[in-house]
């Protein structure tokens, strides 16, 4: 397991009591004041979790979700001043895998730190070795890449994790609560527009005619069709 954790926060007071308290639970830790400065620690320090802060200087933890938005290496807790449903759903788009509104408990941080680097481990643990074919389209579940006709999709993790999730069981039909779960491991108790723009960014990538692989099932979720639909 990789138990490096980057802190990013503009207040030093507040990177301080993280830093501390994860340190004393025993993992390595690496700080940084703004989101240029967590871009650069995050290349050379290779964190595990990064507990991003949203509201910064020179560049927003929003800002660094986009760069940072083709590593499925890094777990992401998006801490954010404000509880605006809107704001959380925008984080969870940019591929962050958790949140929390301050002012919060310390315990509660290091529990879900403690949460994620064991999904993170799950997860790679669990990568299947075998690939899928649609017709032209193929994913490489190992490789983590998806290519029509030989051409890469740029895929973010999430598009990946979800893509990938629905084409394994064809047919099935995931609710949309089912999906927030499998793939972002968390209980959205505000919403699940975050899967509907997901599937929508999906369809947009694929274009015709893969898009019509992922079929919505009105008023439940969506749903993969068999891979012998085209051959």
């Amino acid at each position: 397991m990789n138990k490096k954790v980057l802190v990013v926060d503009d207040e030093p007071g507040i990177v301080s009591a993280i830093a501390y308290a994860l340190r004393r639970e025993g993992y390595e830790v690496e700080t940084a004041g703004d989101g240029e400065e967590a871009l650069r620690k995050a290349q050379s320090f290779q964190p595990g979790v990064m507990v991003l802060d949203v509201m910064m200087p020179r560049m927003s933890g929003y800002d660094v979700c986009r760069k940072l938005e083709d590593r499925d290496d890094i777990g992401i807790i998006l801490l954010t001043v404000k509880n605006d449903i809107v704001d959380k759903i925008v984080g969870l788009e940019l591929g962050a895998d958790d949140y929390m509104t301050k002012p919060f408990e310390i315990r509660e941080l290091l529990a879900r730190v403690k949460a994620l680097l064991r999904r993170l481990e799950k997860r790679t643990g669990e990568i299947k070795s075998e690939s899928l074919r649609y017709g032209a389209l193929q994913v490489h579940a190992d490789r983590r890449t998806v290519q029509i006709a030989g051409e890469l999709l740029e895929l973010t993790p999430k598009e990946f994790d979800l893509l990938l999730l629905l084409l394994s069981h064809p047919q099935r039909v995931y609710m949309r609560e089912e999906l927030l779960e499998q793939v972002w491991e968390m209980d959205y108790a505000g919403g699940t527009r975050t899967v509907d723009i997901h599937i929508q960014r999906l369809r947009k990538k694929l274009g015709e005619p893969y898009q019509n692989m992922l079929q919505t099932v009105y008023g439940v979720g969506y749903k993969a069709v068999p891979a012998g639909d085209y051959p």
